[in-house]
């Protein structure tokens, strides 16, 4: 065998020989967070009276950020997390840079540091990072970071069904990469999973939210075709929907356009029948008659 041949034999060997090593090495997740789950409260009334503070240090409650006349979006995030809060976050504002609306004015973002050793000042900081990010002016209004109590948060997280754990071993939380999308009342009326928000997924969601109140006539529309798939954790369309539409398009269709036209046609052709036959000289006029001289 060539001495070529025979390196790239050895080197083969050796991977598949290294490989179930380096599987035997991937380290474990802790006992502590295997049980770990998203439990959706779905049309859940939220506490809306639990008391944080927000990223200047002033004393707030959760209901102060449910203004009665837009929907609310609200996570589960703390400023130390080393990438889940910071790749979620990411993605949302991406997401939400791509929606025509703006914070502050149809909906508001409300994230709550599940950290009790979070400062607010450590908040701000986050808040502009992601503000910055934005990057739309005007609406720093609409962006809200909250830091508070143990209690305080563990009571919010048992409402929104959000099950987090704090790792000693690492110095760290583990948690789900979920949002709320709440109504301005104060219910849940949504979860979405993942890191990745694409723009109809919010947009739908924040309509759903609002009950009506943000979104146009065709937003409205869109909301009725489409339903919310869980399992990708996004807005699919609805087949059935989709054939009940396409039904009443058909006999609108029919009723509105088709049979006014055939019966104005038909109506057209008696007219014109009519018309020939008024025009036509009798038989016996044109045998008989003569031209005068």
């Amino acid at each position: 065998m060539k001495p070529l041949h025979t390196s790239i034999l050895i080197l083969f060997v050796w991977g598949l020989s290294v490989l179930p090593v380096q599987a035997d090495r991937m380290e474990k997740a802790p006992k502590s967070i295997e049980k770990l789950d998203v439990i959706e409260h779905l049309d859940t009334q939220l506490p809306l009276d639990l008391k944080f503070q927000d990223s200047s240090g002033k004393p707030v409650t959760l209901g102060d950020y449910f203004k009665k006349d837009r929907p609310v979006i609200l996570s589960l995030n703390y400023s130390n997390c080393p990438m889940l809060c910071s790749l979620q976050l990411t993605a949302l504002v991406r997401g939400l840079k791509e929606l025509e609306w703006s914070a502050d004015e149809q909906y508001d973002f409300v994230s709550v540091s599940i950290d009790p050793k979070e400062t607010y000042q450590r908040a701000n900081l986050t808040k502009q990072k992601y503000f910055k990010e934005y990057d739309r002016a005007g609406t720093a209004g609409g962006w809200h970071f909250l830091c508070g109590r143990q209690e305080s948060i563990d009571q919010l997280a048992d409402a929104m069904g959000v099950q987090y754990q704090y790792v000693a071993e690492r110095q760290e939380y583990a948690h789900p990469a979920v949002l709320l999308v709440c109504t301005p009342d104060g219910r849940v009326s949504r979860y979405l999973y993942g890191i990745n928000f694409p723009k109809q997924t919010l947009k739908l969601a924040l309509v759903e939210a609002s009950e009506g109140k943000i979104g146009s006539t065709v937003d409205r529309f869109l909301l009725f075709c489409f339903h919310y798939d869980a399992d990708s954790g996004r807005y699919a369309p609805t087949a059935r929907n989709i054939m009940k539409i396409g039904g009443f398009a058909t006999v609108f269709i029919l009723t509105v356009v088709l049979i006014p036209y055939w019966r104005g046609r038909k109506g057209r052709q008696v007219l014109e029948t009519g018309d020939a036959q008024a025009h036509e000289v009798p038989q016996e006029t044109r045998h008989f008659s003569t031209p005068e001289h």
